[in-house]
């Protein structure tokens, strides 16, 4: 599937759809809690779906409904299936997999689609695991799916170093169900807001723990969950691409849903656009943007990795050097967004500089061209939105990547007047 994107004016609001951070993980509370919880306005896109699979796979009894998700949880009492659990490309839905696999008696396989089984699955994951009482190993070695999973989680001491928080939230999701308490010795962490996020659901459900600096974390064993009611807010990451968008055409759009109180920590990426040029103002759950002629700036992106592809795109349309710094898991991500976004913004004119743990962009003036996603959702839409102020037509290939988390956003945009459509 591909885009074409061409020079537009945008106006108007849209809705953002639901939080993907917030779905998968609902998919898991619930999962283990004793009952039956209601997942209200959920995400349904590729990666909350591959979540929603796993807990079915894991026994839960699922019921799809209009905006609705019913799940009767097991518990810890989770199921063993035989055939391999199928993460397709959600990472987050493999490392908290691997977790509630080591609630388990019996070996659960855990895969994924092509750009999974290339990810790190999480070396220190599995040896965290290991050291808690289960034991889980890479099938084939390296590091990444498939991988082996087997209880029972007994609990006890473990140190471990995060470069993606995906490490550390699979540890306080399963750790409360471990037979006894756990105690996590935390060193690298990165993205530390989607910690705050998993921590955000422990107190809403009533989890026994306590932290330091959320490097020091002591977790009481056999807890349990309980059935819960929850609307999920919409997604400030997938905000990103209609927020961009505004940036870089100079357009005024508002955006409905997000809630400016809620813990994710793509939320920054506001206070950013504003401070580059854009004019920001908030009214209860809608924030409104208005682009202009934004400047370059150095960010910081260790909390707000996923919004690199998007800020190298505002950073091609911005006067002087956008430089976004301190983001090493950029490149572990469905791909290296760092290595790949530099290619892509090379093939509409930018001048790129690599660094290991960034990317800097120098504004110009980027015209048309034909782009690919590499497989990248965000990759997808970054470069779409890219299109929307180029001079001439922007083709992006791999288009279809768009529907891990975010399959309205073609039609979302249309109705805010980008000229934008999907070829098959």
């Amino acid at each position: 599937m591909e885009i074409l994107a061409e020079n537009s004016k945008l106006a108007g609001t849209l809705a953002v759809p639901g939080s993907k951070s917030h779905t998968v993980r609902s998919a898991f509370f619930a999962l283990l809690s004793q009952g039956q919880s209601t997942i209200r306005a959920p995400l349904e896109a590729r990666d909350t779906l591959a979540a929603l699979g796993a807990a079915e796979a894991f026994g839960a009894h699922v019921r799809r409904e209009a905006g609705l998700w019913i799940i009767e949880g097991v518990g810890s009492g989770i199921l063993c299936p035989a055939r391999p659990i199928d993460v397709q490309n959600s990472g987050t839905t493999l490392r908290i997999g691997m977790g509630v696999a080591a609630l388990g008696e019996k070996w659960v396989v855990l895969t994924g689609d092509e750009q999974i089984r290339r990810r790190p699955a999480g070396p220190p994951l599995m040896q965290a695991y290991t050291n808690l009482g289960a034991r889980a190993f890479s099938t084939r070695g390296d590091g990444c799916a498939p991988v082996a999973v087997r209880g029972p989680l007994v609990g006890g001491a473990t140190e471990i170093d995060c470069p993606t928080s995906q490490y550390l939230s699979s540890l306080l999701i399963n750790c409360p169900l471990a037979h006894e308490d756990t105690e996590i010795r935390v060193g690298v962490l990165n993205e530390r807001p989607y910690v705050g996020l998993t921590l955000y659901w422990l107190d809403r459900l009533g989890i026994e723990y306590c932290h330091k600096g959320l490097t020091h974390f002591i977790i009481r064993g056999n807890q349990s969950y309980p059935p819960f009611d929850r609307r999920i807010p919409a997604d400030f990451s997938s905000a990103t691409f209609p927020l961009a968008a505004a940036a870089v055409t100079g357009s005024t759009l508002t955006l409905r849903g997000l809630d400016m109180q809620d813990p994710q920590g793509d939320k920054a990426v506001i206070g950013v656009l504003e401070r580059i040029g854009c004019e920001v103002s908030f009214g209860a759950e809608t924030v409104t943007i208005t682009g202009g002629d934004v400047r370059g700036a150095e960010i910081d992106l260790n909390d707000t990795p996923d919004a690199l592809p998007a800020l190298a795109v505002v950073g091609a349309f911005a006067s002087g050097e956008t430089r976004l710094l301190n983001v090493p898991q950029a490149r572990m991500k469905e791909v290296d967004r760092i290595a790949c976004m530099s290619r892509e913004l090379a093939k509409l004119g930018i001048v790129t500089e690599e660094l290991p743990d960034g990317l800097i962009v120098r504004g110009g003036r980027p015209r048309g061209a034909v782009v690919q996603s590499h497989g990248d959702h965000r990759l997808a839409m970054a470069l779409a939105v890219a299109g929307l102020a180029t001079e001439g037509t922007t083709v992006v290939q791999g288009a279809e990547a768009i529907d891990v988390t975010y399959p309205s956003f073609v039609e979302a945009m249309q109705g805010v007047g980008a000229h934008i459509e999907v070829i098959e």
